[in-house]
């Protein structure tokens, strides 16, 4: 397998310092320490994960030693963008390219979600009851190679690419699947033979131009859950993601006239086709079903929701599951002034219900409007759904990038500055509340296009720093640890070369991170590291650093586990890189 050194991490800038690395088939290292830091070896063990506890061992002498480090507090956020490959939204950009452009399209967006500091990408694999990558369970997309059921030639997995080239970038990958939707309306390629609408076409219905799988099916709500668990058991995907397609959004009935308007000038809604699951219903009246239809019918979709979830932490715990919801909640919950469609009434997507009952890892409601639009106040429904977190998951809002259109476009357009008010506005309810920890920008193309320089008030604005994932505690396994070995330099303006080893639990798979921080004077300044590997190895890295004064006065190495939890960090004082007294082990929390 090719050795690649990244110059510049996922979220950690260019001209990275030069190091050495061991154990591991690929490792990232960022750019925070170059002007501290020459060629590279790496670690020792100290206490805390990045809390800003004190340790207060006594000091032989008055020069720091690690246990009397205060350490950092790691910055946190997940910072993601969906890459939407139904209709070729955005990658592949166009049905039926070559492999070797294919290929060259994924290496561009991780690129660029490196130099944009991003840290995980949301890529959509199943547009319609179809994979772009390998499966015995559904037909190649024909999004990807033109034709359903027809597989890349030359031959390769895209996922699996995906999956590696993120890794390499410290980018978590998240496979996002359509849960229910059979056939889209832009589809042009008839469905293969191994399609769920020729398999099992009693639970597939048409409605309104497309196909739909019936979630009062059983077989349909086992296939969509069969193809996330193949998936997560075959991929070393970091999390797994659905969106707002849950029953279709409502077609009106064909012919139908303009909606009326009241007397009081209230428009009325206009006629819709119903959904044809009239068989499924009929069933569960004969065997002495009570509810409602509508209630029937979240609860069809609620049952989904809790098995992949259920599903997913009995395969691997550390992979994150999130839900993209429409972004309004129940009628009833809203607060004063907000109104629009209801996905409760209409969706049948009980989304308070998931959230409450933590049936989710992270949720990501689709909050696509400005912050100043009255009616779908960014800010006042970022706060309702908060308000709905009684289970303590993540809260990382969607944002609508796209709204920016390009420029010359004749088209309604954002500027970037709605974005970065978004942005910091969400910053600022993680004040108070830490889950609130992040977003995702819908889609990566407006980034690609850099669409009236949005990417460059991205940096300037919001995305100056490193940043971690956020933790999941919930999904805590095996502890992480590190230690370091230091081979110091006395000699004045020397440079010190310190090697930092990082053992990590079975869950960690092959994709390993860790967070290098330094401090000078007063200020911390962080980046990452992370390495492809096999789970429960060991892999290091080495590191060289100035012994001046203007080398660091303390290098902390922390861990992180697959859901970004802290294990045990190892650090390293002035004195040390000096070969000072000062060396200590602390046993691993």
């Amino acid at each position: 397998e090719e050795k690649m050194v990244h110059q510049g991490l996922g979220a950690g800038g260019k001209n990275g310092g030069r190091h050495h690395l061991s154990n591991q088939s690929d490792v990232q290292v960022g750019a925070a320490w170059r002007k501290w830091c020459l060629p590279p070896f790496f670690l020792l063990l100290a206490s805390c994960a990045d809390t800003g506890q004190k340790v207060t061992t006594p000091a032989p002498t008055s020069t720091p030693t690690p246990t009397q480090i205060e350490l950092p507090a790691i910055p946190r956020e997940f910072r993601a963008a969906w890459v939407a490959s139904v209709a070729n939204i955005d990658w592949p950009s166009k049905k039926g390219l070559t492999s070797a452009e294919q290929q060259a399209e994924i290496i561009a967006i991780l690129d660029r979600a490196r130099e944009l500091k991003l840290n995980a990408i949301v890529l959509q694999i199943r547009t319609s009851a179809d994979a772009l990558y390998e499966s015995k369970l559904e037909p190649w997309s024909e999004y990807l190679t033109g034709e359903q059921g027809k597989p890349p030639s030359p031959y390769y997995d895209p996922l699996k690419m995906w999956v590696e080239e993120a890794h390499k970038r410290n980018i978590e990958l998240h496979a996002w699947f359509n849960p229910y939707r059979a056939r889209h309306t832009s589809a042009q390629s008839p469905p293969s033979a191994t399609h769920i609408a020729n398999t099992k076409p009693h639970a597939v219905k048409s409605y309104g131009g497309f196909l739909w799988m019936d979630p009062a099916e059983e077989d349909a709500s086992k296939q969509t859950l069969d193809v996330i668990l193949d998936v997560v058991r075959r991929y070393d995907i970091d999390g797994v993601h659905i969106d707002d397609y849950f029953y279709p959004y409502p077609v009106p009935v064909p012919g139908s006239a303009p909606p009326p308007t009241s007397p009081d000038d209230t428009p009325v809604p206009r006629e819709e086709l119903p959904f044809p699951d009239e068989p499924a219903w009929q069933r569960y009246l004969a065997s002495g079903g009570k509810l409602d239809r509508a209630d029937w019918r979240r609860d069809n979709v609620n049952r989904l929701i809790e098995k992949i979830y259920t599903g997913i932490k009995a395969e691997k715990r550390w992979v994150k599951f999130g839900i993209s919801p429409f972004g309004l909640g129940k009628p009833a919950n809203r607060p004063p002034g907000i109104k629009g469609f209801s996905q409760y009434d209409k969706l049948y997507a009980d989304a308070e219900l998931w959230f409450q009952k933590g049936w989710l890892d992270y949720f990501t409601p689709q909050l696509y409007w400005p912050i100043n639009q009255e009616a779908q106040a960014f800010g006042v429904l970022l706060d309702s759904w908060i308000k709905e977190n009684t289970k303590g998951r993540h809260l990382w809002p969607g944002m609508y990038l796209t709204r920016i259109q390009a420029a010359g476009s004749t088209a309604r357009s954002w500027e970037p500055k709605e974005i970065v008010d978004q942005i910091a506005l969400t910053r600022s309810r993680g004040q108070t509340n830490p889950l609130v920890s992040g977003h995702v920008h819908f889609s990566m193309v407006g980034m690609m296009q850099n669409r009236r320089g949005v990417n460059d008030a991205l940096k300037a604005q919001a995305y100056q720093e490193y940043v971690a994932i956020p933790a999941s505690p919930w999904l805590a396994g095996t502890p992480s640890s590190a230690t370091v070995q230091v081979q110091p330099s006395s000699a004045p303006g020397g440079i010190a070369t310190v090697t930092a080893s990082f053992r990590y639990g079975v869950e960690s798979t092959s994709f390993l991170r860790a967070v290098v921080s330094m401090k000078h004077g007063s200020k911390w300044t962080h980046d990452g590291i992370a390495a492809a590997t096999v789970g429960g190895k060991p892999f290091s890295v080495s590191i060289s650093f100035a012994t001046d004064d203007k080398g660091p006065e303390a290098v902390v190495f922390t861990p992180l586990d697959r859901a970004g939890n802290a294990g045990t960090p190892a650090v390293v004082t002035r004195e040390m890189l000096r070969g000072g007294t000062g060396v200590t082990t602390a046993p691993a929390k």
